[in-house]
């Protein structure tokens, strides 16, 4: 039979208190629910899985424990009793989903769950957001208190209080539906309090411009002399141009052995889609300024990420951003005023610009280009380029 045991996970959180849990094993494997409370290690018994009488709200949360406690012995108990195919994962499952946990738990294991899976963008993002909205509340709630009615008020908060973007304020409501949603999924809550969907808290994007460079720009930035950082900044950007808009993760992840037979054969970064280019000649240009350096097949071109740990994919993923800031920076504070270009120059930037660039390829081969799933993601993307069906209907009104 499954073994289930309540006690603290040992990690602590910024108090110094570690969370309560279920911990279920069956034939060595683990499986743990988190109850929602976080207690200081001295008002713990492990001996006796009870809160001691040195918490205020000792008896409350005991008569919780024993509850759960309980419940998942009964149901651990009835799946063996049915003759059922017994595993900790089947008596979590089991175990009915409660809305007394707690926003503030949930939201920390939530966090945890993204730097576990290296997930570095996201973790930072989502993190000052969570303090936020801790902020908002000013105490923990559980999740049947997160209503439709609070999040509109939050959402108020974030672009009254905060003084942030209605893009920012967004974001931020799409980071409590993140946190609701690990949380059903964790078993922690009822899907019934899901505050989210038809009738309930839609989420709408503000529409953004995006522009690109246009031709001369482009044209100027790669002519323009160079020297040193800003020189290698401008290479990496016509780089990422030259490749479809390559993401700039991409670019910095480019080894030799992916160029072969006069084309890249590379898997993009952010959906492990694979594909092959053909090499433009400008590209091979600047490929070979890099050459020297090579030692190995295997070799990265680009000095950015070389020496990192790809193991590690929360610690390769933060590399990547900060060597992409200091790039952009090079770019904005170097490149852009040596190139007489107004904008400001991103590596992002490549990407939109050579969107704009293609506003006359065919649709289905944009969406080979830039490893769409879907041809209807390609359309809206390129819609925030294609502008000449507008200034037609304009000229046609304004000039007869």
């Amino acid at each position: 039979m499954a073994s289930v045991k309540i006690t603290l996970r040992q990690k602590p959180n910024k108090e110094g208190q570690f969370p309560l849990i279920l911990r279920i094993t069956r034939h060595r494997k683990t499986s743990i629910i988190y109850l929602g409370y976080y207690l200081k290690e001295e008002d713990w018994d492990e001996e006796k899985q009870r809160v001691k009488k040195s918490h205020p709200n000792s008896a409350r949360l005991n008569n919780f424990l024993l509850k759960k406690l309980a419940e998942a012995n009964e149901h651990a108990l009835e799946l063996e009793t049915q003759k059922n195919h017994v595993t900790c994962v089947s008596v979590k499952q089991r175990i009915k989903p409660s809305a007394g946990s707690t926003f503030n738990a949930q939201a920390d294991l939530y966090l945890e769950r993204l730097k576990e899976a290296g997930k570095y963008n996201q973790y930072t993002s989502d993190k000052p957001r969570i303090k936020h909205f801790k902020e908002f509340l000013k105490e923990d709630v559980t999740f049947s208190d997160i209503t439709v009615s609070l999040l509109e008020r939050f959402q108020a908060h974030v672009k009254n209080k905060l003084k942030l973007s209605e893009r920012s304020a967004v974001n931020h409501i799409v980071m409590v539906r993140s946190v609701f949603s690990h949380a059903i999924k964790e078993g922690a809550v009822d899907a019934k309090f899901y505050p989210f969907g038809k009738g309930k808290m839609k989420i709408k994007f503000p529409e953004s411009s995006k522009i690109g460079l246009n031709a001369e720009e482009i044209k100027r930035l790669e002519t323009v002399a160079l020297e040193g950082q800003a020189h290698h900044a401008r290479n990496l950007w016509m780089i990422s141009y030259l490749f479809a808009g390559m993401r700039v993760s991409d670019v910095f992840r480019l080894r030799w052995s992916n160029f072969q037979n006069g084309r890249l054969h590379y898997e993009m970064g952010k959906n492990n889609k694979s594909g092959s280019l053909k090499i433009p000649e400008k590209a091979l240009r600047i490929l070979e300024q890099y050459k020297a350096s090579q030692v190995e097949k295997d070799d990265l071109v680009f000095p950015e990420l070389k020496g990192a740990d790809f193991n590690n994919m929360f610690i390769t993923k933060r590399t990547i951003a900060f060597k992409t800031s200091s790039v952009d920076k090079c770019l904005r504070t170097q490149v852009a005023p040596a190139a007489e270009i107004d904008k400001k120059l991103t590596m992002h930037l490549a990407r939109h610009s050579f969107a704009q660039q293609a506003t006359d390829v065919p649709i289905q081969i944009l969406q080979k280009l830039y490893r769409h799933s879907s041809v209807v993601t390609t359309m809206q993307y390129q819609s925030n380029f294609t502008t000449q069906q507008t200034d037609e209907a304009l000229d046609k009104v304004l000039n007869g």
